[in-house]
């Protein structure tokens, strides 16, 4: 640790999220507040290998905060994933002169900088940027709110078109290990049926209910379905299925795919990434290392990077039930 931090580097590392650019802003900014140098790094830790840094100031972050996406840029990178490509990028800080890290992104990133401060005694500091809200340490990532706000939108949308023609709608969201999307954006958006990993509903239970659903005066449904969903090979084994074995719905499928990406950040996710931001880089000036931010209770509070990254966040309990009552 040095003696004194005087340079902050800061990156975007992996899938992006909305709320990222308003969380590179708020380090620039909070960094300008305390008088220090923040140096933007592109393409994560590819750009910190190869040296591919810009000086930040205030004004370089100016209307940014309502921009989806990451103006750094975000890359995978196997190299660093060695022991070589970890020097190469120690080498390009220590020559540039930046004290530490604050690196944006989710378990994989953190990975990668908890490593890192443990071959080289980096200060580091982890900001959850996320859609799929699977980070332990925090009750919600960068960019979850928006993506929910996306699906829903889509949801209301084909709930139109499910109603005109008695249409029973498939529609699968991200979530490959988690259902937070699902689960959240099912229950707002009214859904009959959410399908997630961490419950295994199982396709002859799946058909019953849709048909119990038929029987109460339903003429259409909406299922919503994490990806990660392990009723079936995919959602489109599902329709087959449900063709197969229930009558009178005329069965389709829809994939949101990566418009649960884009998009503006929504309030939430701005005040949230601005709150994360400035906590960071003032964690970093009081010493703190290898640590990440995170909500809690409403607190901004740090995890250690190694629970955050080997802790399993946990599906809400009260929402399944919730569910399964507002589907009846």
């Amino acid at each position: 640790m040095p003696e004194k931090i005087k340079k902050i580097g800061v990156f975007t590392s992996g899938g992006d999220s909305p709320g990222m650019n308003a969380a590179i802003r708020s380090v620039v900014r909070a960094c300008a507040y305390h008088n220090l140098e923040c140096i933007g790094i592109n393409r994560g830790y590819d750009g910190l290998m190869k040296g591919d840094f810009v000086p930040m100031n205030a004004r370089s972050v100016k209307g940014i905060i309502n921009k989806g996406g990451t103006i750094l840029k975000s890359a995978r990178s196997k190299e660093f994933r060695t022991k070589e490509g970890r020097q190469k990028a120690h080498e390009e800080l220590t020559k540039q002169g930046i004290d530490a890290l604050v690196a944006i992104g989710g378990d994989g990133t953190f990975t990668g900088a908890m490593i890192f401060n443990q071959e080289f005694g980096f200060p580091v500091m982890g900001i959850p940027g996320t859609i799929d809200n699977d980070i332990y340490g925090t009750s919600h990532t960068l960019g979850f709110d928006t993506a929910l706000n996306t699906v829903v939108e889509a949801i209301d949308k084909i709930r139109d078109t499910a109603s005109s023609h008695n249409r029973l709608f498939f529609i699968e969201v991200m979530g490959r290990d988690v259902g937070h999307i699902a689960l959240n954006a099912g229950i707002a958006g009214g859904a009959e049926e959410i399908l997630i990993p961490e419950e295994d509903l199982g396709l002859d239970r799946l058909v019953e209910s849709l048909r119990r659903s038929r029987k109460s005066g339903k003429t259409s449904s909406i299922v919503v379905v994490a990806e990660g969903d392990k009723i079936g090979k995919n959602i489109f084994e599902l329709k087959e299925y449900v063709d197969e074995n229930m009558e009178g719905y005329d069965v389709r499928v829809s994939v949101l795919g990566h418009m649960q990406r884009g998009g503006a950040p929504s309030c939430f996710d701005r005040v949230l990434a601005s709150r994360m931001g400035v906590k960071a880089v003032e964690s970093l000036l009081e010493g703190k290392t290898n640590f990440m931010v995170g909500l809690l209770n409403n607190k901004v509070e740090l995890t250690p990077l190694d629970m955050a990254i080997k802790g399993k966040s946990k599906i809400n309990l009260e929402l399944l039930r919730v569910s399964d009552i507002m589907s009846t």
